[in-house]
C-alpha cells in the first residue's frame, strides 16, 4: 500500500501544479486578485504531496520492500542504513523525485519569502515554476515511476552501485540539485518580466538573492563532487571534464555571469536584455544536463540509468521550454531595458568583460561536450574530446577574466578616477608578485612561466578581494554592506581555488609502481613502504587492505591503509585510497591489482596545496551566503533607489 500512496501523491501534486499554473497566470492577466491568491496554497499543497511521495519511497527502502522494482534494483539486505537513505536518489527514478521535491521547495520558498513583491509579479513567477513542475511530474509518472511493483517480490536486492556507497553521496546530490534546480527561480523571474513587458532595477533586486542562493548551492555541490571523485575513484584527480561534470559546470558558469549582470541591472538599470538571456540560458543548461545524463547518449562515472524514451521526453520538454522562452524574449524584450551610458574605465565595463568571458567559457565547454555526440548522431564518426581540449580552451578566457576580476572590484560606477584606481591596486599587485617569489623560489622551485603567471593571477585576485576588508578592519575605510562583503569573500575564494589548481598541476607528483611486500618507493622526499596486506571484512564487502608506512629522512610520518574492495552482491572491484591530508600537501596511495609473488600495483602521489581547491569553493559559498543575508533584499525596493 505504501508504494500506491506514493504514486497517488505524485498524481495529486501534478493536479496542484496545473492549478498553480492556470489560476495565478489567469489572475495576473485579468487582474483577478482571488485567483492570484490561489498560488500560495497550491505551492504548499504540491510540496506536501511530493514530500509524502519521497517519504513513501524512503519507507520502502528502509523496510526492504523488494516488491518495489526500484528498491529491488538499488538496495540490498546488507546495505548499511545511511546508504539506504542515499539510495533513494542513487539512480534515475529516485533522483527525479528528489529533483521535484527540491523544485517544490524552491517554489514554496518564493511563495513565502516574496511578500514584498507586487502580487502580479509573484503570481507570474509561481505560475512559471508550476509549469516547470508539470513537466517533471509528467516525466516521473509517464516514464520514470519509482513505485512500480515487482511480482513476485525479490528475496533480496541487487545492491546500490558501490561507487555511491560513500558518505559524500548522502550530501552531494541534494546540494547539487539545490543549485541545479534553483536556476528555475531566476528563469521564472525572467519569464515574468517578459510577460509584463517591463524590467527595472527593482526586478533585479528581487531576482538577485534567489540567483545567488542557487549559485551558492551549486558551487558547494560541485566542489563536494570533486572531492568525492578525488578520494573515491582511486586515481587522485579532482576534475575529469566528464560530460556529467560539465553538465553541472555549464549552469554554474552561466549563473556566475548572471549574478554579475544582475548587479549592473540593479545598480544602474543596464544590461537588462543580457540578464534575461542569461537567466534563460542558466536554466536551459540545467535542462540540457538532465537530457545528457538520462538520455543514454553519455558514458559516465555517474550511475543514472538511461532510456531513449526518457531522453526524448526531456528533449521535447527542453525544446518547448527554451523555444517558448526565446520566442517570448524575441517578441517582448524591446520594452524591458532602457539604457544609460557609462565610461570605458568603470565597474560596468569590467562586469561586461566578465560576462563576455564567462559566456565564452560556457560556449567552449558546451561545444566540447556536444560535438562528439553530434558527430555520432549524424553517423560522421566517433571522437573523444578530453582534458587537453578543455584545459586549453578554458584557460584562454579564464586568464583575462581573473585579471579583470581583481581590477574591477576597485573600479567605480559610471566612471573611474584612474589615478585613485591605480593607487588601490598597488598593494594587491605587490602581494601577488611576492607570492610568486615565495612559491616558485622558496617553497617548490621554478616550474615554468605559465605556472608563475597562474600564481601571480591567483594571488592578485586574493589580494584584491581582501584589500577593502583589511582596510576596514584597520579602520581606514568605510564598513561595507553584507552584499559587498559577500562579493569580496566569493572572489577571494575564486583566487584560493585557482591557486590550488595551479600549484597541484605544476608540482604534483604521481608514480605507478610494482611493489612486493617489504619494498619501498621514494616520491618527493618521502619513502612509501608496503609493509603487508590484510584481509578486511566490511558490512557488505571484503577488502585487501595495504599497510603502507611513510617516512621522511628516516623518521616515521604516517601509516596509510589503501584498500581494494570487492562488494559481495555486484562483485565490483573498488579502490579506496589511503590519504594523509594536510594543507601543505596530501600523501595519496591507491592499491591496484595483485601482480603475483606477493606483489601489488601501487599508485603513489604527492599533491601540494590540493585542499585549497575545495577550501576556495567553500569560501565562495560563504560569500554567496553573506550576499543573500543583506538586509536590503528583505525590504521593498523604492523605485529610484540608487543603493
Amino acid at each position: 500500500m505504501i508504494p500506491e500512496i506514493g504514486q497517488i501523491s505524485l498524481a495529486l501534486a501534478l493536479c496542484l501544479a496545473v492549478a498553480l499554473v492556470v489560476f495565478p497566470l489567469a489572475g495576473a492577466h485579468t487582474g483577478n486578485v482571488r485567483w492570484m491568491e490561489v498560488a500560495r496554497p497550491c505551492a504548499l499543497g504540491m510540496l506536501a504531496f511530493v514530500a509524502l511521495a519521497f517519504a513513501m519511497l524512503a519507507v520502502s527502502f528502509f523496510r526492504h520492500d523488494f516488491s518495489v522494482l526500484y528498491v529491488a534494483q538499488h538496495s540490498n539486505l546488507k546495505l548499511p542504513a545511511m546508504y539506504r537513505f542515499a539510495a533513494i536518489w542513487g539512480a534515475h527514478e529516485g533522483s527525479l523525485v528528489l529533483w521535484q521535491l527540491i523544485l517544490s521547495s524552491w517554489t514554496v520558498a518564493v511563495a513565502l519569502a516574496s511578500r514584498t513583491l507586487p502580487q502580479v509579479l509573484r503570481a507570474r513567477v509561481l505560475g512559471v515554476l508550476g509549469l516547470v513542475s508539470i513537466g517533471f511530474l509528467l516525466f516521473i509518472l509517464l516514464t520514470s515511476n519509482p513505485f512500480l511493483r515487482l511480482f513476485p517480490a525479490a528475496a533480496d536486492g541487487a545492491d546500490l552501485n558501490p561507487l555511491l556507497q560513500d558518505p559524500a553521496m548522502a550530501i552531494h546530490p541534494p546540494l547539487l540539485y539545490m543549485g541545479y534546480v534553483g536556476m528555475a527561480v531566476p528563469f521564472a523571474f525572467a519569464i515574468a518580466a517578459l510577460l509584463s513587458g517591463r524590467l527595472d532595477r527593482r526586478w533585479a533586486r528581487w531576482t538577485r538573492p534567489w540567483t545567488t542562493a542557487a549559485w551558492m548551492f551549486l558551487t558547494v555541490g560541485i566542489a563536494l563532487g570533486s572531492w568525492w571523485a578525488y578520494y573515491e575513484l582511486g586515481w587522485g584527480g579532482w576534475w575529469f571534464w566528464d560530460p556529467v561534470e560539465n553538465a553541472s559546470f555549464m549552469p554554474w558558469l552561466a549563473g556566475t555571469a548572471l549574478i554579475h549582470t544582475l548587479a549592473v541591472t540593479e545598480r544602474r538599470g543596464l544590461f537588462g536584455n543580457t540578464t534575461l538571456l542569461l537567466a534563460i540560458a542558466a536554466f536551459g543548461l540545467s535542462l540540457l544536463g538532465t537530457f545528457l545524463v538520462r538520455s543514454g547518449v553519455l558514458v559516465s562515472v555517474h550511475a543514472f540509468a538511461s532510456d531513449p524514451a526518457r531522453g526524448l521526453f526531456i528533449l521535447v520538454f527542453l525544446a518547448v521550454v527554451m523555444g517558448g522562452a526565446l520566442l517570448l524574449y524575441a517578441l517582448r524584450n524591446a520594452a524591458t531595458n532602457p539604457q544609460t551610458g557609462f565610461r570605458l574605465v568603470s565597474r560596468e565595463s569590467a562586469l561586461l568583460v566578465n560576462t563576455i568571458l564567462l559566456s565564452a567559457a560556457t560556449v567552449l565547454v558546451l561545444f566540447g561536450t556536444l560535438y562528439p555526440l553530434a558527430l555520432d548522431a549524424l553517423d560522421l564518426g566517433k571522437i573523444s574530446v578530453g582534458p587537453p581540449y578543455f584545459n586549453l580552451v578554458f584557460i584562454l578566457p579564464m586568464l583575462p577574466l581573473l585579471l579583470v576580476v581583481g581590477a574591477g572590484m576597485h573600479a567605480s560606477w559610471k566612471a573611474t578616477d584612474t589615478a585613485a584606481w591605480g593607487r588601490k591596486l598597488r598593494a594587491p599587485a605587490a602581494i601577488a608578485i611576492l607570492t610568486v617569489i615565495i612559491l616558485t623560489v622558496a617553497a617548490y622551485g621554478f616550474a615554468g612561466v605559465l605556472t608563475g603567471i597562474g600564481i601571480l593571477i591567483a594571488a592578485w585576485v586574493i589580494a584584491s578581494a581582501l584589500r577593502d576588508p583589511v582596510a576596514w578592519l584597520l579602520r581606514r575605510g568605510p564598513k561595507p554592506r553584507r552584499s559587498t562583503w559577500g562579493m569580496q569573500v566569493a572572489h577571494c575564494g575564486l583566487g584560493v581555488t585557482t591557486l590550488g589548481i595551479v600549484v597541484v598541476s605544476a608540482w604534483g607528483v604521481e608514480t605507478d609502481r610494482r611493489l612486493a611486500l617489504g619494498e619501498s618507493l621514494e616520491v618527493s622526499g618521502y619513502e612509501f613502504q608496503l609493509d603487508r596486506i590484510e584481509d578486511v571484512q566490511g558490512p557488505n564487502y571484503r577488502a585487501a587492505q595495504g599497510v603502507v608506512n611513510v617516512s621522511r629522512d628516516g623518521r616515521p610520518v604516517t601509516t596509510l591503509y589503501p584498500q581494494e574492495r570487492v562488494y559481495e552482491v555486484q562483485q565490483n572491484p573498488m579502490t579506496e585510497a589511503g590519504i594523509d591530508a594536510g594543507w601543505r600537501h596530501d600523501l595519496f596511495v591507491a592499491l591496484g591489482q595483485p601482480l603475483g609473488e606477493e606483489a601489488w600495483s601501487v599508485r603513489v602521489q604527492v599533491k601540494p596545496l590540493v585542499r585549497l581547491i575545495w577550501l576556495g569553493a567553500l569560501i565562495m559559498g560563504l560569500g554567496g551566503l553573506l550576499a543573500i543575508s543583506d538586509r536590503r533584499y528583505r525590504v521593498v525596493a523604492p523605485k529610484e533607489d540608487e543603493s
